[in-house]
């Protein structure tokens, strides 16, 4: 539980300071137009810094059994993110939707319960 709390502990600056931080991927290897367009727009950039921060929070803190299931979780996100395109209203919902499930999933299993 203590490596729980010191991982989550210094994982959490990074959501606010997600300004000086990159998108979660490499924008020189961006090849789809989503990928392109989050890397042009910085709001779209920030929030995916802020979910792919509280993803990894998330996977480190579940039990090997949810951790494949997030993973699936996240892969069905993602195509339904790229299929937005290069339309910044669409990737915005898909981000605020996404981050709204990860922040429940956060607070109902792993902040109030704990990993295990």
């Amino acid at each position: 539980m203590k490596k729980l709390m010191t991982s989550i502990l210094l994982l959490i600056p990074m959501l606010f300071l997600s300004q000086a931080h990159a998108a979660s991927y490499s924008c020189k290897a961006a090849k789809l137009k989503v990928e392109q367009q989050i890397c042009n727009e910085r709001s779209l950039n920030d929030a995916d810094v802020r979910m792919a921060t509280t993803y990894q929070i998330i996977l480190h803190a579940l039990p090997m059994g949810g951790r494949d299931a997030e993973k699936d979780r996240q892969f069905q996100w993602l195509k339904q993110r790229n299929s937005c395109g290069a339309i910044t209203p669409c990737i915005k919902r898909a981000y605020a939707q996404r981050q709204q499930q990860l922040d429940q999933l956060l607070q109902e299993r792993v902040l109030s319960r704990g990993p295990f």
